[in-house]
């Protein structure tokens, strides 16, 4: 007679189970943020924007040692022009590369080797846009102003004005870079045509321009009127921002279905 042994194999429900999980999410953002931050600031841009707020910097010295005939108008100018050229330009170029670059190099792919929510690399696109707008143009915006009058309303417009526009801006260039193959020049003919020329065409033309608004923001805190600035400074926050959050919103929506093969 043989001995009979009891089967002692562990059966399915006492079978270790394998899960795919996915890492913590703040974990994730903050190192697809410094992935980001390091493809986007490449030493080419860095020195094109650097120049370009150096050259702010130097102009208001020059200016300030012509000794203008009212400094405060001077220096509201010169802090209008920056914030509808210089912080726009510069946002698109860096925020344009975030996510278009790895796009169009196919290296996305490599983002999407571990299970990573789509408005992830979204939200990091934008954060690493805003923290390198932010002390390249933002700072050097405000002291060029500081340099050509140092009005405590002037500086605090100015600085709102920087600190909404880079989050505006840095959220359609997220997007740009995202929707088109080649953002930068869809995102300068935006900003020299439409908000350049066609914003002062009219008043509803004027509402679908961030400059108007970061322009309401400086008039409102300068208390100093300035054309197309006819918003209230609530406006001239809140409206930018749900901008800026409505282009991320799409943004992550259209990344969802971006072939980054």
């Amino acid at each position: 007679m043989t001995n009979a042994h009891p089967d002692t194999r562990p059966g399915p429900e006492a079978r270790p189970q394998f899960e795919v999980r996915r890492p913590a999410a703040w974990i994730t953002f903050t190192s697809l943020y410094a992935l980001l931050v390091r493809s986007a600031a490449t030493r080419g841009r860095l020195a094109a924007v650097g120049a370009l707020s150096g050259l702010s910097i130097f102009t208001a010295v020059i200016a300030h040692a012509s000794s203008p005939d009212d400094p405060f108008q001077a220096g509201v100018d010169f802090a209008s022009a920056n914030l509808v050229t210089l912080l726009p330009v510069a946002v698109l170029v860096f925020g344009a590369g975030t996510l278009g670059d790895l796009i169009d190099d196919g290296s996305l792919v490599y983002v999407w080797l571990k299970p990573v929510p789509t408005h992830l690399p979204v939200l990091a696109a934008w954060a690493a846009t805003v923290t390198i707008v932010l002390p390249l143009v933002g700072l050097p915006v405000i002291l060029s102003t500081a340099i050509l009058d140092g009005d405590s309303g002037l500086l605090a417009g100015t600085a709102l004005a920087v600190l909404v526009g880079a989050l505006a801006y840095s959220a359609l260039a997220v997007t740009a870079g995202i929707r088109f193959r080649r953002a930068l020049p869809w995102g300068l003919m935006y900003i020299l045509l439409w908000e350049g020329f066609v914003a002062g065409a009219g008043s509803t033309a004027t509402r679908l321009a961030i400059r108007s608004y970061l322009r309401s923001i400086l008039s409102q805190l300068a208390d100093h009127p300035l054309d197309l600035a006819d918003f209230t400074l609530a406006s001239g926050i809140l409206v930018p921002l749900a901008a800026g959050a409505a282009a991320l919103l799409y943004a992550t929506r259209r990344l969802a279905k971006t072939d980054i093969a």
